[in-house]
């Protein structure tokens, strides 16, 4: 946006401060001749006919008033230049900073040395606002190459599949259709993970009351068939827990952490435990399975986009596209609440959400 050109700030300060030294010295010229001179005589022969009449006095004291006025002048100008200088030294630095960082180099820092104060503020806000930036944005290209990974599996997948029905039409063409329904099924679903993911990122337009303990339910409903094919119980207990948010992102949050307690489970006779309840000013929903052993260093990468457990069970049918936890996380975040999430002893996840809870 184009600006008229203006004075700097450093210009006006010190103009600022050459002004106020004048208007000081005005001030004070102002009160010697109001509490001086009008009590010396004006007249020809003075006080007595000894002592200097006003007449004289002014004349006298107009040019040394004159010259000490010039002199706070332009010591003022001078003074308040360097002055200016030095105060606005650290805003110089972070006006580079921002240059640079507008340039696409978020890498620098500014480090402003020295006591606290207005400029060092405002230097360490800055540099804490780059790091947030900075790892955002290296989130959003590793997430952009993740995605186009894999999408290009399942694209790349069928059209290998197409190119084997074409170059031999006597191929079962059942067994084709049928692969080239899982891949393509496969890419809508993460292309509408993905969209769910964007959505919750971009922050939530509307709440309403919402009770969890309902959306468990639902869930639990939706997963019950998948569950009993595995061979996996799959019990909802607990009590309303009421918050504000989207229904629709907070079933998926549900569903996704039922659904990933269910598939990354043993192979038979597992159980899945869901729970919700209202603690104090909180709403909150565990989940709880049972599988194999995960590495503690493994569980903190779950939440992160296409990470998935490589010693956890699972099949073909629901193998996912690596973003359960991520849309869980994703969703958790949009709603102000915390996702934690903690390996059992005797395998499984245990998975807890906290969101701000209503009456």
């Amino acid at each position: 946006m184009g600006r008229r050109p203006g004075l700097s700030v450093r210009l006006r300060l010190t103009l600022s401060y050459a002004g106020f030294l004048a208007v000081a010295g005005a001030l004070l010229l102002a009160v010697v001749w109001g509490f001086l001179l009008r009590y010396v005589p004006d007249n020809s022969q003075g006080l007595l006919g000894i002592s200097p009449n006003r007449y004289l006095l002014v004349r006298t004291f107009a040019p040394a008033a004159a010259v000490a006025m010039g002199f706070l002048l332009v010591f003022g100008l001078v003074g308040g230049w360097l002055l200016a200088g030095r105060m606005l030294a650290p805003l110089t630095r972070i006006t580079a900073a921002a240059r640079t960082a507008g340039t696409g180099s978020l890498s620098h820092r500014i480090r402003m040395e020295g006591r606290e104060d207005e400029f060092r503020e405002l230097a360490d806000a800055f540099d804490s606002m780059l790091e947030r930036l900075e790892s955002h944005v290296a989130e959003q290209r590793r997430f952009a190459a993740n995605a186009s990974h894999e999408l290009r599996t399942p694209l790349a997948v069928s059209q290998a599949l197409l190119d084997l029905a074409r170059e031999d039409p006597a191929r079962d063409r059942e067994e084709l259709l049928a692969r080239l329904r899982a891949a393509n099924t496969r890419a809508i679903g993460l292309t509408e993970a993905l969209l769910t993911l964007s959505r919750s990122d971009s922050g939530l337009v509307g709440r309403e009351p919402v009770d969890l303990s309902l959306v468990a339910e639902e869930a639990a409903e939706t997963l019950l068939p998948l569950a009993e094919r595995r061979g996996i119980a799959l019990d909802v207990t607990g009590g309303a827990a009421w918050t504000s948010g989207s229904p629709e992102l907070l079933l998926r949050m549900v569903t996704n952490l039922v659904q990933n307690a269910v598939v990354h489970n043993l192979p038979s006779g597992g159980t899945v435990e869901v729970r919700t309840e209202a603690r104090g000013g909180t709403s909150v929903v565990r989940v709880e399975n049972t599988g194999a052993p995960l590495p503690p260093e493994l569980v903190p990468t779950l939440t992160e986009p296409f990470q998935r457990g490589t010693e956890r069970v699972r099949t073909g049918e629901h193998a996912g596209v690596g973003l359960g936890l991520a849309l869980v996380h994703s969703v958790v975040r949009a709603h102000g609440g915390t996702l934690t999430l903690v390996a059992r002893p005797a395998g499984g996840l245990l998975v807890t959400v906290l969101l701000p809870g209503t009456p």
